[in-house]
């Protein structure tokens, strides 16, 4: 195989792109920040510094939302971008693997494919792969055996709950909860508790310290903007008012998740009691998810080493070992 390949993982939040080259995982966020609606101001990381700070000129967004690409325009100029860092101005043909959620028509995963067509990346060949059977090979699990596997993928906006066995999705299903709606349900709390706005950064700040805030026995310290006199202050609050807000998005996906198994085959049923739900995804690392899983379905939880870049690490498999090259397939023309 041509040194010249990469694995694509495009989430809502953060775009991870596996380079061959050097067998490394290239992570940012994927923003971008637009100038009078037609001049890149910023992208990436730099644009998410600047997300919630900038002027009415400059507009901040996500080109993906809830799993499906929503702004194709913005991001190609996206992958454009981050391609000419990667390979530092130097543009050469290469093989690319793009994640697709399993959960998606096939209009929206054919986007997917033209995203990178026209993306003026010098695309050789252009191939599919599913996110779950992805996440599945970056957690190492053989997915061509009749092994069953659930797998729970917690991203920004969406959550995708899929089971695989023999190499391909038995049962697929995506939720709208994830990262996102943690952080506005941390808002909310503490607007209702402390009469304060913060803004989603802030959010998305607190969710991801609750774990190591918790062990130290530190309240939540947040800064934002007094309800009643507008003036700018810092207020704390309990981590636990946090914990038992989110408990109620946690539920929603344990709930999702009993709704996959009743629909599982019982063969499949047994595989996955004895293995237990392999969990992955940025959302994943929330405090107490884990746990909550866990007691809600009676099943083991096995976490991701590194569920950011699981999917990534999953593309690289595909790339590197040709027992897992039938995983990806070409949907030009729609055709498989």
């Amino acid at each position: 195989m041509n040194s010249h390949s990469f694995g694509i993982d495009l989430g809502t939040s953060n775009i991870k792109i596996y380079n061959r080259l050097d067998d490394s995982i290239f992570i940012e966020k994927n923003m971008i920040a637009i100038q009078n609606k037609r001049n890149i101001f910023a992208y990436g990381d730099s644009a998410y510094e600047m997300y919630e700070k900038a002027p009415g000129n400059i507009q901040i967004t996500y080109p993906l939302s809830n799993g499906v690409i929503a702004d194709i325009k913005n991001m190609e100029v996206l992958i454009k971008f981050f391609m000419n860092d990667l390979m530092k101005s130097n543009v050469k043909p290469a093989d690319f693997y793009i994640a697709v959620p399993t959960d998606i028509t096939e209009v929206e995963k054919r986007a997917f494919y033209d995203l990178i067509k026209e993306s003026e990346v010098k695309a050789r060949k252009i191939s599919v792969v599913e996110k779950a059977l992805a996440n599945g090979l970056g957690m190492d699990i053989d997915v061509k055996n009749s092994q069953g596997v659930l797998i729970v993928d917690v991203g920004y906006n969406t959550t995708d709950i899929s089971i695989i066995s023999l190499g391909g999705i038995v049962i697929s299903r995506m939720i709208k909860c994830g990262g996102l709606v943690f952080d506005e349900t941390i808002k909310n709390v503490i607007r209702n508790e402390l009469c304060l706005y913060i803004g989603g950064k802030t959010a998305e700040s607190v969710k991801m310290q609750l774990r190591d805030l918790e062990a130290q026995r530190q309240d939540a310290v947040v800064y934002g903007r007094d309800i009643v006199s507008g003036l700018p202050v810092e207020r704390k609050i309990p981590t636990r008012s946090i914990d038992e807000a989110l408990l109620d998005n946690f539920n929603l996906i344990v709930d999702n998740i009993k709704i996959v198994l009743e629909r599982t085959p019982p063969e499949l049923s047994a595989d996955i009691y004895r293995h237990g739900i392999y969990l992955t995804g940025g959302g994943s690392l929330v405090n107490h998810l884990a746990e909550t899983i866990e007691m809600g379905t009676g099943l083991k939880v096995n976490q991701a080493e590194d569920p950011l870049s699981s999917v990534a690490q999953g593309l690289s498999k595909v790339i590197n070992d040709d027992n897992y090259a039938s995983v990806a397939y070409s949907i030009e023309g729609m055709g498989r």
